[in-house]
């Protein structure tokens, strides 16, 4: 059996590792399904993650190590074309398939967006106005966060999201998977066309590119575990770039309508559209690196309106991907991602996000900051060095 294969197999164990432990975060309020066998298997797992913080704290800290050397061991073999695009989209479809069925372990918003479309399909009631705690009675209640908030995100969200709802027949598990599934979708349609430009703009690194993005943990975890909207977003924001390089204005602005419609975020690509609409002599790698730069001044200012959070990160990393050769892109990606996913080991030790964790949570993103700029300027030395001998 070839290296790859084998790297593969201990890499899918790695991932139903982390689709078994996504159920030790199940909330103690929720019932998933009441067959009895379910009930006994989901107490087991919600034992470990409430009853025994420390084996879960490094359970996780485990998987996250295990999942990071397997994105570096992939990467290499991509950089040097020892793996092939069909057992890259293997092991693409594989995770999707495998973590469409998780819980959302590390965030309850997908709880939130299934409530968003409830207002409307079950309550007859516009979101924006109408917030979860307008319906007491809802069970749905006994294990939401957020609760007091209104609907928050654009009017497209809603237009995808509510015929899941109806789809659902008012029946919880179903309706769960059905989004989750959504945001599986949009993982592999980002990817995809993530692909597509790259074999127009940098056909070498195509592969390269891939992996960087469809196999880090991070994206991996934001996008299909806690299935945050984001990858929804920037599906539709990376196939409207697809769509510009090709000349197709018009649909390029529908999708990227689109993309603003369901997050707000990637508002920011207008000036950068137009701009490039009205000058036509540009370079698409600048183009993306300055798309890039727009997407992290979103991280920055939503970081700065409230907290950094991991999956903030899902604004930049799709952009990022098509300048992943380039160490300075490279680099902060690889210690920024890690840093962030180990953000969520404080609470799972603890339980809370109170004092200490704040602290925690600030020096990891510091640092890891700092950590990035300290390798890029080690390496921009090293490789000026070597051009001056």
């Amino acid at each position: 059996m070839s290296n790859i294969k084998l790297s593969s197999i201990g890499y899918l164990i790695v991932i139903i590792g982390l689709f078994l432990y996504s159920f030790t975060q199940v909330d103690l309020s929720l019932t998933l399904s009441r067959w009895s066998v379910w009930q006994i298997i989901q107490k087991y797992f919600q034992h470990i993650g409430y009853f025994q913080r420390p084996l879960s704290a490094f359970l996780y800290v485990a998987v996250i190590l295990l999942l990071y050397i397997f994105y570096f061991l992939f990467l290499s073999k991509a950089y040097s074309n020892k793996i092939s695009k069909r057992q890259v989209w293997f092991l693409i479809i594989s995770v999707s398939i495998i973590l469409a069925f998780s819980y959302n372990a590390f965030s309850y918003d997908l709880f939130n967006y299934i409530f968003d479309a409830k207002i409307i399909t079950y309550y007859q009631q516009n979101p924006y106005i109408h917030k979860a705690l307008d319906y007491p009675g809802d069970p749905m209640l006994s294990f939401m966060h957020w609760t007091h908030r209104a609907y928050p995100y654009g009017p497209i969200w809603l237009l995808l999201t509510v015929p899941l709802s109806f789809l659902g027949f008012k029946i919880f598990l179903l309706t769960f998977f059905l989004f989750k599934f959504l945001m599986a979708i949009s993982f592999i349609g980002t990817v995809f066309f993530i692909g597509k430009i790259l074999k127009k703009i940098s056909p070498q690194y195509e592969l390269f590119g891939i992996v960087f993005f469809a196999l880090n943990p991070l994206v991996i975890i934001e996008s299909l575990v806690s299935a945050h909207n984001d990858i929804v977003m920037m599906f539709f924001a990376i196939l409207s770039i697809y769509l510009f390089m090709n000349n197709k204005y018009a649909r390029s602005l529908l999708l990227l309508i689109l993309s603003i419609g369901v997050k707000f975020a990637s508002a920011i690509l207008i000036p950068i559209f137009i701009a490039s609409y009205f000058f036509r002599k540009y370079s698409w790698e600048k183009i993306t690196l300055l798309i890039t730069i727009g997407m992290i001044t979103t991280i920055v200012v939503a970081s700065i309106r409230t907290n950094f959070q991991p999956w903030y990160l899902l604004y930049a990393l799709p952009f990022a991907a098509l300048l992943a050769r380039k160490y300075f892109i490279l680099i902060p990606s690889l210690v920024i991602t890690f840093f962030s996913l180990l953000q969520y080991a404080p609470f799972i030790y603890l339980g809370n996000w109170n004092p200490p964790v704040p602290m925690i949570l600030s020096y990891l993103t510091n640092s890891s900051i700092l950590l990035s700029l300290l390798i890029v300027i080690v390496w921009f030395s090293k490789r000026l060095l070597v051009r001056k001998v």
